[in-house]
C-alpha cells in the first residue's frame, strides 16, 4: 500500500513501506548512493510523520523483502511470537516510541516483548528518535550473556582485546595481548583477525591463546576471526575453539556473498556447543555486522542500509550469541560519510540490537579516508558508555596495524570506565585483582606491582 503526508501545500507520496522507511532515515551517504534517500529535509520530515502513523501490525503483513525469496524474511516471520507482541500490538510506530520512552517501561517490559518484535518494527521506531532517545531506551534493556565470564550486566562494560599482527607473528600478537591485559582489557574476549585463512596458522593462534589462558587461569574466551567453515574444520581437528565467528548481513543474498546460510550457521553453532568449553554459560557465537554490507554486495533490494543492518540482528538472535559487534565505520565514507553519520549509526545499531535481545557491542571506528577523527570516536565512545554498550574494542594505540583503520585503545577503555563508573566482567575483575593488575575498585596498580605476572608472561612470550 502507499502512504501520503502533506506539509503546507505539498503532498508527499511514498509508494510502499520500503520506500517510506528509506525516506524517513536520517541522512547517510549509503542511502544516497543507493538512490533511496529523501531528496530534501522536508521530504524526510514528511516520511517520518507518515511512518509515525503506521500500525506495528503492518510490518507483519507487508514484507520489505519477499518471504518466498529470502530466508532472513522467513526467519523473522516464522519466529515471531504473537503472545509477546500482544502487549504492544495496538500501537503505531509513533505510539511505540512514546511507550519505549515512558518512565513506566522498564527492563522487564522490554524483555517481555522481545520475541514479538521484528527488525523492521525496531528500525522504524529508531528513525523517529533523537540520539538521546536511542540512548535512554537502550540503557533500559540489558542483555546478559555468559561463557567463561558474564558480559552485559548493568554498570559494566567489557573490552575485546584485538592484538592483530600483519604477518600473524605469534610473539608480536602475544606481546600486544599482554599489553592489553596489563591495562585490564580482554574480558569480552581475546580476538584475533588473522592475516591468513590458512588452517594451520589459525590453529597455531588458537593454541597460543589457550596455552596462555590456561597457564594463568584467565577467565575469558578466545576467538580467531576466520570464516565459519574454517572454524568447523578446526573443531573437527581438535583445536581449542571457544567462540565461533562469522560476519553476517540482513538478506539471504548478502549472506550468500559471505559464503554462509542459516543452515551453515546452525552447523557451526552445534559444532561449538559440542566442545562444551564454557564454564559459566554456553553463549558462544560471535557475529560482526555493519551498515552498508548488503548495499556493497548489491543485495539490499532497495531497502535502506540501517533496516538491512537490523535484519542481521534477527539472524544473530537465532543463535544465542555471546557478542555481536557492529563495526560501525569500517566499510567507509561511501556508506557513513563523516563523524556525525558514524555516531548516529552506532547509536541506532546499539539501540536496535538491544531491543531485539542481542548482546550489542561496537567497534567505534573509522577509515582514514572518512571525514572523521578521534574526537568523533571519543564522542561516540562516551555516548555508548552512557547507553549501556556491552563491549568496545581495545587496540594498541587505537590503530590496527593489520586492518589499517582507527578504533579505540586500551587507554580509551580506562577513560570511559573511569568517568562513567563502569566495571569489568566480575569474574575477570577478580582475576585482575588476584594477579595484582588492579585493586578491589578496578583501578590499575603501578607497574612495579604487576612485575610478577609481567616477568612470567615475558618468559612465556620468549617460548611462544
Amino acid at each position: 500500500m502507499s502512504y501520503t503526508e502533506t506539509i503546507g501545500s505539498r503532498t508527499y507520496r511514498f509508494a510502499d513501506l520500503k520506500t517510506l522507511m528509506a525516506k524517513a532515515s536520517p541522512q547517510r551517504s549509503g542511502d544516497q548512493l543507493a538512490g533511496v534517500a529523501a531528496a530534501s529535509e522536508e521530504e524526510r520530515v514528511a516520511a517520518k510523520m507518515a511512518l509515525a502513523q503506521v500500525p506495528l501490525r503492518t510490518f507483519l503483513n507487508e514484507a520489505l523483502i519477499p518471504y518466498e525469496s529470502d530466508e532472513v524474511t522467513r526467519l523473522v516471520i516464522d519466529d515471531h511470537s504473537p503472545q509477546a507482541f500482544a502487549e504492544i500490538s495496538h500501537l503505531t510506530v509513533g505510539d511505540f516510541r512514546n511507550w519505549l520512552l515512558s518512565s513506566t517501561t522498564d527492563a522487564d517490559a522490554l524483555t517481555r516483548i522481545t520475541a514479538g518484535l521484528t527488525p523492521e518494527m525496531v528500525a522504524a521506531v529508531s528513525k523517529l528518535m533523537r540520539n538521546q532517545d536511542l540512548i535512554a531506551a537502550a540503557r533500559k534493556r540489558p542483555v546478559i550473556t555468559r561463557f567463561r565470564n558474564t558480559i552485559g550486566l548493568p554498570g559494566h562494560m567489557s573490552v575485546r582485546l584485538q592484538p592483530n599482527h600483519p604477518t600473524d607473528d605469534v610473539k608480536g600478537i602475544a606481546a600486544s595481548m599482554l599489553d592489553g591485559l596489563m591495562y585490564g582489557c580482554g574480558d569480552a574476549m581475546i580476538g584475533i583477525n588473522p592475516a591468513s585463512d590458512n588452517l594451520a596458522a589459525i590453529t597455531k593462534l588458537l593454541l597460543m591463546i589457550d596455552d596462555f589462558r590456561q597457564r594463568y587461569q584467565v577467565p575469558t574466551q578466545s576467538c580467531v576471526l576466520t570464516h565459519v567453515t574454517n572454524t568447523i574444520a578446526a573443531i573437527e581437528k581438535g583445536a581449542p575453539v571457544d567462540l565461533v565467528f562469522q560476519s553476517i548481513a540482513g538478506t539471504e543474498k548478502a549472506n550468500s556473498g559471505f559464503g554462509i546460510s542459516l543452515a551453515l550457521l546452525q552447523e557451526a553453532y552445534e559444532a561449538g556447543l559440542s566442545l562444551n568449553r564454557g564454564t559459566v554459560g554456553n553463549n558462544l557465537m560471535y557475529f560482526e555486522t555493519g551498515q552498508g554490507s548488503a548495499l556493497s554486495a548489491d543485495a539490499h533490494f532497495g531497502v535502506d542500509q540501517q533496516t538491512c543492518e537490523v535484519r542481521a540482528y534477527a539472524v544473530a538472535r537465532k543463535f544465542n550469541p555471546f557478542l555481536v559487534n557492529t563495526v560501525v565505520g569500517f566499510i567507509g565514507p561511501e556508506y557513513l560519510y563523516d563523524g556525525k553519520q558514524i555516531t548516529r549509526a552506532g547509536l541506532e545499531d546499539h539501540f536496535c540490537g538491544k531491543l531485539l535481545g542481542v548482546p550489542m557491542g561496537c567497534d567505534i571506528c573509522y577509515t582514514n579516508h572518512a571525514e572523521a577523527d578521534q574526537d568523533d570516536m571519543d564522542n561516540l565512545l562516551t555516548l555508548l558508555g552512557v547507553a549501556g554498550i556491552n563491549f568496545i574494542m581495545g587496540i594498541p594505540g587505537a590503530d590496527d596495524v593489520m586492518l589499517n583503520y582507527q578504533s579505540t585503545s586500551f587507554h580509551d577503555a580506562l577513560y570511559v570506565r573511569d568517568v562513567l563508573g563502569l566495571r569489568r566482567a566480575p569474574e575477570f575483575e577478580e582475576w585482575l585483582e588476584s594477579m595484582q593488575i588492579t585493586d578491589a575498585r578496578g583501578t590499575l596498580l603501578s607497574a612495579s606491582s604487576q612485575q610478577p605476572l609481567l616477568q612470567g608472561a615475558n618468559d612465556w612470550i620468549g617460548i611462544a
